[in-house]
C-alpha cells in the first residue's frame, strides 16, 4: 500500500508515538483521524495539520464512542483503510504493596484500554476494510498495534502493563490468518524505551540511566522511528502476522 492512498484511524494519535505517525503520514499525503480523549490535543492538532486530518473524541473503551469515531471518519474519507493502535496507559502497581494486594480496579483499566480497546478498533476497522476494492496485491487493508518490549521483560510493578501487551503479542497472528481471507495484514510493533509523554514524567537523572541501558544506539528512541516503521509496514506488503520488537536490543532488567 502507498502511502499517499493510506486513510487512516491513529488511536492515541494525539500524543508520543501515535502523534509522531499522525504527523508523519499527513506529510506524505496520508488522511487521518485521530481518535483520543485529549480533546485540546486533538482538536489542535487536527486543525494545524488540516483537511487531511480530523480529530474525534473516541474513547477505545466504549463501544458507542468508538463506532461514531468510525462512522465519522467513513462519513468524511469514504474508506478506512489503515488503523494505528497507540492509545495505551502504563499505571504501575506491586501485587502486594504497603497499601495492600494489587487494585483489580487498576489491573481491570489498564486491560481494558490497552488490549480490550486495541481489539475494539481492529474489530471495527476490519468490518470497514472488507468493503475496500482490494490493489494489485488483493490488499485491502492494514492493521498495527502498539505492544511493549515490557510483553517479553516486564518489570517489578508491571504486572498490568506487562499482561494487556503480552496480550496485544498473542492476538497478532490469529487474527492476522483470519484477516488473510480478506486481504487484510496485521502486525504489531513493541517498542523498547522512547522519549514519550510516559517517559516525560520521569527525573532527568533516571531518564539518562534509562537511555544508557540500550546497548546502541546508546538513548532514548524517538517517535519518529515508531512512525518509520509504521511506514515501513504499510509499505511491505510480505509483512504480516509478526511482532517487531523496535528497542536498540534492549532487555529490561527486573527492577
Amino acid at each position: 500500500m502507498q502511502i499517499k492512498d493510506v486513510n487512516a484511524v491513529i488511536t492515541g494519535g494525539a500524543s508520543g508515538l501515535g502523534e509522531a505517525t499522525t504527523r508523519s503520514l499527513v506529510s506524505m499525503g496520508a488522511k487521518v483521524a485521530i481518535f483520543d480523549i485529549a480533546v485540546e490535543r486533538g482538536e489542535k492538532l487536527a486543525a494545524e495539520l488540516g483537511r487531511n486530518c480530523l480529530y474525534a473524541n473516541a474513547d477505545v473503551t466504549n463501544d458507542e464512542a468508538s463506532r461514531a469515531g468510525i462512522a465519522r471518519t467513513m462519513a468524511a474519507f469514504g474508506k478506512i483503510n489503515l488503523a494505528v493502535n497507540c492509545a495505551g496507559v502504563a499505571d504501575p502497581g506491586k501485587i502486594l504493596s504497603k497499601k495492600g494486594p494489587l487494585s483489580l480496579e487498576l489491573f481491570n483499566r489498564v486491560v481494558q484500554i490497552n488490549l480490550v480497546g486495541t481489539l475494539n478498533i481492529i474489530r471495527l476497522a476490519v468490518e470497514q476494510m472488507v468493503k475496500n476494492e482490494p490493489n494489485e496485491e488483493g490488499e485491502k487493508g492494514v492493521i498495527v498495534n502498539t505492544s511493549s518490549a515490557a510483553a517479553f521483560d516486564g518489570q517489578v510493578g508491571q504486572a498490568a502493563y506487562a499482561a494487556s501487551k503480552a496480550g496485544v503479542v498473542g492476538m497478532t497472528l490469529p487474527i492476522a490468518r483470519e484477516c488473510a481471507d480478506y486481504g487484510i495484514r496485521v502486525m504489531t510493533i513493541a517498542p523498547g524505551l522512547f522519549d514519550t509523554p510516559m517517559m516525560a514524567g520521569l527525573p532527568e537523572s533516571v531518564r539518562v540511566g534509562l537511555a544508557q541501558t540500550v546497548p546502541f544506539p546508546k538513548r532514548l528512541g524517538k517517535p519518529s522511528e515508531f512512525a518509520l516503521l509504521v511506514r515501513q509496514i504499510i509499505e511491505n506488503p510480505m509483512l504480516n502476522g509478526e511482532c517487531i520488537r523496535l528497542d536498540g536490543s534492549v532487555r529490561m532488567a527486573a527492577k
